[in-house]
């Protein structure tokens, strides 16, 4: 399998010095004794803005990463002279926990200048090294507003380091949805080409399921049967609920070479429709090794409360086949509109708040948080073990995979990316197709359970009917 090529921009080092004449700009009273909490929005061409709060002291730290695609880089190297424009605020009110908090809440935070760092990409395009180049590094005077003009502040500087590196991927498309077993397509600019197929099942289902979709898992060999046991429940539950769907994906020869397994049943909270996220519904992801199924990772979704009306999700890698999970990505997607998928453990990528990397879409999804997981000492048992003996720190680095998830009522095909890094075998890019499959598969299964699930879903009504 041949990669796509990808290039990652980072931003990082960032830290703003203010003129006495910018830092005396007056702000909207504060409710509380605390200092303004100062951010800035950063933008290039096209691509979303992303999001960082400007630390109180120098700091060495990525605070963001643009992920362009060779299209991106092409329409770029097209403009006369691309540039980073970073747009920094200040605000009386606690930091936004994402740039669509930002963008929300103009009223209460004030631009107090604006950056322009211009970018040199040719020297990326004639590049072959795989190495990271710096574009930038070193203050940069802030542009200020003082009514309807702008002037040029020569006192008022941010500091910041722009590289740009490869970031090679590959991508994969699903051919249909997920519960109609489609092909699955590698993707290499206009080429696409059959690399797996899927298939998706469930055990049982009665007319009345496709109202409250009552779901039990497909048989599957006896080892993967041992492993459910451990990792979810497989018991009747009363009332509304959704389980036992199951994903397999095959590779050309048809052998499986991974499994998305419901090993808790979605159910419906007392008293709700809903699946909340103190029960919430799990998969749990597996990959063939010594004779064996394996488990190697664990997603658990539920149904956002409130105004957000979004899909809530956590991932966790099970090291070392072991039962304790490491959580590397927890975020949101509308259930509306849909969103991405992101597991990214570099620093903030402009998806927000709560300790890791970020989404690159502006909004609060794709946050992970491995910051309140202690990185446990890896031990490498050699180059060639793919990692089961690592922990995941040690494991997944950087970008890891993102997948493209639609929302409710609309027809999704995932399209997924995974870090050429973290693919060293067959079965490392099934686990993460299979891991995509399930985190579309789990937009329907949290859907209200007063709302029917597609035809598709229920396959079997007719011939229980």
């Amino acid at each position: 399998m041949d990669p796509c090529p990808y290039l990652r921009i980072s931003v990082g080092n960032l830290h703003l010095h203010l003129s006495p004449l910018a830092a005396a700009d007056p702000l909207p009273p504060s409710p509380s004794a605390d200092p303004p909490t100062r951010f800035c929005l950063l933008k290039l061409h096209h691509l979303p803005r992303l999001f960082s709060v400007l630390p109180c002291h120098p700091s060495p730290s990525c605070s963001a990463t643009f992920h362009l695609t060779a299209p991106d880089l092409s329409r770029l190297s097209s403009k006369q002279s691309p540039y980073l424009s970073v747009s920094i605020f200040s605000s009386p009110r606690h930091s936004p926990s994402c740039a669509g908090e930002l963008i929300s809440s103009r009223s209460s935070a004030k631009m107090i200048g604006k950056v322009r760092v211009p970018l040199d990409l040719q020297a990326i395009i004639g590049s072959n090294s795989n190495r990271a180049l710096v574009l930038h590094s070193g203050w940069v005077s802030l542009w200020y507003q003082r009514g309807s003009r702008k002037k040029k502040d020569m006192e008022g500087k941010l500091h910041l380091v722009v590289k740009a590196e490869p970031d090679p991927r590959f991508v994969f498309e699903f051919e249909g949805e997920p519960e109609c077993s489609p092909q699955i397509l590698q993707v290499q600019g206009r080429v696409k080409q059959p690399v797996f197929t899927c298939k998706f099942s469930l055990r049982s289902t009665t007319v009345a399921d496709c109202n409250h979709q009552s779901r039990t898992m497909p048989m599957e060999p006896s080892c993967t049967r041992n492993w459910l046991s451990s990792f979810g429940s497989e018991r009747e539950r009363p009332g509304k609920e959704r389980k036992g769907w199951s994903v397999t994906v095959h590779d050309l020869s048809g052998s499986p070479v991974a499994i998305a397994s419901m090993v808790t049943p979605f159910v419906a909270s007392p008293g709700t429709d809903r699946v909340s996220r103190s029960n919430p519904g799990s998969w749990l992801i597996l990959r063939p090794g010594e004779g064996t199924w394996k488990p190697w990772g664990r997603l658990e979704a539920w149904r956002e409360r409130g105004g957000s009306d979004s899909l809530g999700y956590r991932f966790e890698i099970i090291p070392d086949s072991a039962g304790t999970g490491v959580i590397i990505a927890e975020s949101t997607v509308s259930s509306r509109k849909g969103g991405k998928f992101l597991v990214d453990l570099g620093a903030n990528s402009g998806g927000g708040g709560g300790g890791g990397g970020g989404g690159s879409n502006g909004n609060c999804s794709g946050r992970v948080t491995p910051g309140s997981v202690a990185s446990p000492v890896c031990s490498p048992r050699g180059s060639g073990d793919y990692g089961h003996s690592l922990w995941p720190y040690c494991m997944y680095k950087g970008f890891v995979m993102s997948a493209r998830v639609e929302g409710e009522n609309k027809c999704s095909k995932p399209r997924v990316e995974v870090s050429v890094q973290h693919v060293n075998c067959t079965e490392d890019a099934a686990a993460f197709v299979a891991l995509a499959a399930a985190i579309d598969l789990s937009m329907d299964a949290c859907r209200l359970f007063s709302q029917r699930l597609r035809k598709e879903l229920c396959q079997n009504q007719k011939s229980l009917a």
